[in-house]
């Protein structure tokens, strides 16, 4: 089996290739995630109760996010929802996360939803065609899966994937403090997250970029764990890793970007997300005003550009 698929003039552009290339360009990995817990919103962008069920509660998700693609658009690559926070609010927010992900992509952003989709047969095979597909209902340019109910899960994802040009992020070493309840237990003396990487170097190889070299199959791995990181960069050296935990679950920059390698412009080879630290900064915690939330948004979001750029620069 060839490393890299045959490039052709029609061939679908490939998710790695434009990430790895826009991340060189502004030069910092951060990802900024679109979690819109309900009772952080700001003031400024609140709709009635902010309860769940309320439907102006949606009004509320929309207004704030699009704030926030607008402000983020030309500063960073790409953008993360998290699909639960649109879930909550039922068919609303779907409606909503369906039109933020339309704006984002319009605004030159990647979008990768964190919807931690995995399941058999047909039912991957549906999930794979509503998000990653060319004629995607609600078409984004990637999506973390679960990889833990078997290998064989994750082939009607990367199928769809590689036929067009999307990415795959695939649960390895989750940043929660309870992720070594599983994903650490030792299986014939290796952790299972080790065991999980090495099984997915057929496909890191089948996603591999034309222009960089880097894979459109990704790995979630967390930065609280660089030690499990720099084990998993040893199995997937072309793999891109979607790093969680800087910034509000006390990852460092540095940290972040254990698993990076040297490349033209800097470490790189991943993206560091982002989401509480730069959404709802603490200096327009319970303003009214939203231009007091845009300065502090601003002044969040350069921080964390400015710590991750020196990071894969140091």
């Amino acid at each position: 089996m060839s490393d890299r698929a045959p490039a052709s003039p029609s061939a679908p552009p490939h998710f790695a290739d434009r990430l790895v290339t826009q991340v060189r360009k502004l030069g910092h990995p951060l990802c900024v995630g679109l979690d819109p817990h309900l009772a952080a919103i700001p003031a400024a962008f609140a709709r009635g109760s902010m309860q769940a069920g309320d439907p102006a509660s949606a009004e509320a998700v929309d207004a704030f996010l699009t704030a926030v693609i607008d402000r983020v658009a030309g500063r960073v690559a790409i953008v993360k929802p998290q699909i639960a926070f649109f879930e909550q609010l039922g068919w609303r927010g779907i409606r909503v996360l369906d039109g933020l992900c339309a704006r984002a992509r319009e605004a030159g952003l990647l979008v990768l939803l964190d919807a931690k989709r995995g399941d058999i047969g047909s039912t991957a095979e549906g999930y794979a065609g509503a998000y990653l597909a060319s004629d995607a209902a609600m078409p984004v340019d990637a999506l973390t899966i679960n990889p833990y109910l078997g290998f064989d899960t994750l082939e009607p994802f990367a199928r769809v994937a590689l036929g067009a040009g999307r990415g795959l992020f695939v649960l390895v070493k989750t940043s929660n403090p309870g992720s070594g309840d599983l994903q650490d237990r030792e299986v014939d003396g290796e952790p299972l997250f080790g065991r999980v990487a090495d099984g997915l170097a057929g496909l890191e190889s089948r996603l591999v970029g034309p222009a960089t070299g880097w894979s459109s199959l990704g790995v979630v791995c967390g930065a609280t764990w660089p030690d499990q990181a720099r084990r998993v960069r040893e199995a997937l050296p072309r793999a891109l890793f979607l790093v969680p935990g800087y910034g509000a679950q006390g990852g460092s920059a540095s940290a972040a970007v254990q698993s990076f390698v040297e490349g033209p412009a800097g470490r790189e080879g991943g993206i560091v997300n982002s989401s509480r630290g730069i959404l709802f900064p603490a200096a327009a915690r319970g303003t009214p005003d939203a231009r007091t939330w845009e300065r502090a948004f601003d002044e969040a979001l350069e921080r964390a550009i400015g710590e991750l750029g020196d990071a894969i620069r140091g």
